[in-house]
């Protein structure tokens, strides 16, 4: 099948006004100007690669809406905890998150990044439509045995049944929640694939890491969870993984919110990924992320909704709109980037998603685009309703 529309956006090279793309066998087959000959012509519509939400955690959607927005970031994460330890140990519901992979998928998503303590997604994710790399996160600032933690949760991805599209990872779930040694069991145990670390997410965080103190080992020492052997490195986030062996080109940092440019060098130095979620950072608290200094620094940059307990939604559109009103003067080009292959790079599917190229996966979108748009790229990344895009094999 070959289509043609106003705009075809390659992702990889500049958009195509009247371009077309040739699909065979849901694989990408060709993609350039109109040369002639037959098509399907889509008119008034871009087409471009399904969108890459690099962070999120669809085990807490059942959350949506009860976690109040907050000035604190562990004041917010308090509340969350309050509200899930009301499940007493069982497991997250499954109707929200179901819900919650359907509206990702309509609202122009193909691919996840989706954090889980239970993997109670991964039966939805299963039966949908979306890839995902799916990183089971672990804790523990006074784990005393961390190799063993490690150990149980890779035997934990055998009883998974294994599928292409849906490949399994570790995270370690922040600085300030897992200890030095667990950090660098995680590094070890999970060679060669991507890992996801909350990092330089709140002031609270680089106040802990400094010296000790503050909220988050106020939230420790309630929960039981602090240890008293544990010494401040006095230094930054980035400087601190690092020093245990966990930044490198697989590591995505999410939020960021809190970064210098000297970090943000080193991130880019070591060809890392700082995974943006702006929307989310506000609600919980957290800050306003330096979203244009990320760009100026050539670290790689995703884009990530988080869960449904931070954001009214999963509309990667709408967290691009976010960014894009946060930094103004950075290309739409490179936002569209970030939402697309550069997530894909940072959670290992560039070889099938994120641009249109032959070879790779027919996971593509058509966006209604209206006439005498002229710059397509400027256009999209202003937010766009689930109701005036489509999947192009559903066309």
């Amino acid at each position: 099948m070959r289509y043609r529309a106003s705009w075809v956006l390659p992702i990889n090279q500049p958009p195509i006004a009247g371009g077309t793309v040739t699909v065979a066998r849901d694989i990408i087959a060709a993609v350039g100007p109109y040369d002639g000959g037959a098509v399907e012509d889509l008119g008034n519509f871009a087409i471009l690669p399904g969108l890459v939400n690099a962070h999120t955690h669809l085990e807490l959607s059942w959350l949506s809406g009860q976690v109040v927005p907050s000035t604190s970031m562990p004041a917010w994460a308090t509340s969350l905890i309050a509200l899930r330890s009301r499940l007493k140990g069982a497991a997250d519901p499954v109707e929200p998150i179901v819900e919650a992979v359907a509206a990702a998928r309509r609202s122009g998503t193909c691919l996840l990044g989706d954090v889980t303590n239970s993997f109670a997604a991964y039966e939805p994710l299963l039966d949908s439509e979306l890839s995902a790399a799916v990183f089971a996160e672990l804790l523990g600032f006074s784990a005393r045995e961390p190799e063993t933690i490690v150990k149980v949760a890779l035997e934990g991805f055998a009883e998974l049944t294994p599928v292409e599209w849906l490949r399994l990872s570790l995270a370690a779930h922040a600085p300030y929640s897992v200890s030095p040694a667990l950090l660098q069991a995680i590094a070890r145990g999970n060679p060669d694939r991507p890992l996801s670390v909350h990092l330089g997410e709140s002031a609270q965080e680089i106040e802990f890491l400094r010296d000790g103190t503050g909220e988050w080992r106020a939230l420790l020492e309630a929960l039981g969870a602090w240890n008293p052997q544990w010494t401040p490195p006095s230094c930054g986030p980035v400087e601190y993984l690092d020093r245990l062996g966990l930044v490198h080109e697989r590591l995505l940092a999410v939020h960021g919110v809190h970064f210098t440019d000297a970090e943000l060098s080193r991130l880019a130095a070591a060809r890392a990924t700082v995974v943006a979620c702006p929307r989310s950072n506000r609600w919980t608290g957290a800050g306003v992320p330096p979203i244009d200094r990320f760009y100026a620094s050539g670290v790689r940059v995703a884009v990530g909704t988080d869960s449904l307990a931070s954001v009214d939604d999963l509309n990667l559109f709408a967290e691009l709109a976010e960014v894009r009103r946060l930094a103004p003067a950075v290309p739409a080009a490179r936002i569209l980037e970030s939402a697309t292959l550069a997530g894909a790079q940072a959670l290992g599917f560039a070889d099938e998603l994120g641009s249109i190229e032959p070879g790779k996966r027919a996971q593509l979108l058509a966006v209604r685009v209206p006439p005498g748009v002229t710059d397509v790229e400027q256009y999209l990344v202003g937010g766009i309703n689930p109701s005036d895009l489509r999947w192009l094999d559903e066309l």
